[in-house]
């Protein structure tokens, strides 16, 4: 049996700004199911719901040296669905409304609970096999693991693997600071090491000492390693190449199923597919002041509000989007308050064709993949994304850029093979975007057949955590 440790600084269902939770809240329970003892630790935070807290048992506490001082440093346990949750508690790191902060406030933060959490494995007498590292926050404890405790064996003995979900954030900060709370001598901040532009990264850190590094799809795994896509750190994961692969994340089928999701107004499954998401459709539209028409193809965006996910794409060509008066259109989500405001001014333009709902609303993200015709993901880069997903599994079809997750996820239309799950445009143009927005809406009118062919083809595809938990042994395996 494979004892692993995932390194989280967030989890399902207890705190989530992204889809690292949905990764880490998903994938240690299908491990179990397969054999593994995959178990998860986080900060405790002051967010994470009491109901939760609740449930929390006490099992120790114990001292982390921060340079000059002595931390308190409780440590929780939760089993829950078949894992067992461990937490870190200290107030004055992680007792505020909001699991992150500032930039030199998480430096501290997060280099406390690397410590920590080599630290807590001696109380909660746990030495996995594999300590499975996620993204910046967790970046030093590769680094921690091998030059704070070479000398216990039972340290020696674990590997360790950094699993990049998004290579934009990287945890820098300057080298004295980072040295000082991590306690490394100067050695440690050298160009083949953690100094990175004369400052220091913490997920550099990961990717130098750990013994394996993964992403959240192929496709990504390859982007990263150039120019464009590489945020500066393409000529490391160039030299690591042959200890990098990218596996695409799975989704939580007890979450996103038609046949059984209690936030959508008619359950419907493959064999109704065609009726269920008409119920749908109409009930989404009556809701949000649209003609109740079937023949209106709408279209659907679920998405943070920024130029990452294509925003800028969306509001160049938006009016000539709409110039089709056959199109409707709901966003839903928050983010850079200019985009905000351009979606509400586009509502009011266009009242009774575009919905700007500007909130978090989880379930109406649910009625928007059941009722939709076509999602929209435009995204500049994308490491693995998830929206895809679920829009095919309710029978929405995506209308993607060709990157990252994305083009692993999606396979394009042929018109002339009768094959593909989607549309999807190479360059980051908004003209392109335009151009299958056109041709998905074209496919809707004028060839029912094919279209409900290719939503059928969609919800077939198995986008599951069952394949993907299977390379991750694999992975495990092999290390």
């Amino acid at each position: 049996m494979k004892k692993i440790l995932f390194v989280t600084s967030e989890c399902v269902p207890f705190v989530k700004t992204g889809g690292l939770a949905d990764v880490v809240g998903a994938l240690p329970k299908v491990l179990n199911e397969k054999g593994c003892d995959a178990r998860v630790i986080l900060p405790k935070y002051g967010a994470i719901p009491q109901r939760y807290k609740d449930e929390m048992r006490y099992i120790d506490h114990i001292y982390i040296k921060m340079n000059w001082r002595s931390q308190y440093c409780g440590i929780f346990e939760l089993k829950m669905n078949g894992v067992t949750y461990y937490f870190i508690d200290n107030e004055f790191y992680f007792g505020g409304p909001t699991i992150y902060g500032p930039i030199h406030e998480d430096i501290e933060r997060f280099a406390f609970f690397d410590k920590a959490v080599l630290a807590a494995l001696q109380v909660i007498d746990f030495f996995p096999d594999v300590l499975h590292c996620n993204d910046w926050q967790s970046g030093m404890a590769p680094v921690l693991l091998r030059a704070h405790y070479g000398y216990d064996g039972r340290y020696n003995a674990m590997k360790s693997i950094m699993t990049i979900h998004n290579l934009k954030f990287q945890g820098v900060y300057d080298k004295k600071t980072i040295a000082d709370v991590c306690e490394l001598s100067m050695d440690y901040f050298t160009p083949d090491k953690l100094e990175f532009y004369r400052d220091a990264s913490f997920l550099k850190g990961g990717i130098v000492y750990a013994d394996y590094i993964t992403t959240v799809s192929p496709t990504y795994a390859e982007e990263i390693k150039s120019d464009y896509f590489g945020e500066r750190l393409n000529g490391l994961l160039n030299a690591r190449s042959a200890s990098l692969t990218g596996i695409v994340n799975g989704i939580s089928y007890d979450d996103w199923d038609p046949a059984t999701d209690k936030f959508i107004y008619h359950n419907y499954g493959i064999k109704d597919f065609i009726e269920g998401k008409k119920v749908n459709k109409r009930a989404l539209q009556h809701d949000l002041h649209f003609d109740e028409n079937p023949d209106k193809l709408l279209i659907g965006m679920v998405t943070r509000l920024t130029a990452q996910k294509g925003m800028d794409l969306v509001e160049c060509v938006l009016d000539s989007i709409l110039a089709n008066p056959n199109i409707q259109m709901v966003f839903l989500g928050t983010g850079e308050q200019r985009y905000e405001d351009v979606l509400r001014f586009f509502e009011w333009k266009y009242s009774g064709r575009v919905s700007a709902q500007i909130k978090f609303d989880n379930a109406l993200s649910h009625k928007v993949y059941a009722a939709c015709d076509a999602f929209l993901m435009p995204s500049q880069f994308e490491p693995c994304g998830l929206s895809q997903m679920i829009s095919m599994r309710y029978g929405t079809l995506p209308i993607v850029r060709e990157t990252g997750g994305l083009k692993d996820t999606v396979e394009p239309y042929n018109e002339y093979e009768h094959t593909g799950t989607g549309y999807s445009f190479r360059n980051y143009n908004a003209h392109e975007m335009l151009g299958r927005i056109e041709n998905a809406y074209l496919t809707f009118a004028l060839h029912k057949d094919d279209w409900t062919a290719m939503q059928k083809r969609a919800m077939e595809k198995d986008f599951s955590w069952n394949a993907s938990a299977d390379k991750y042994i694999d992975l495990y395996n092999r290390l």
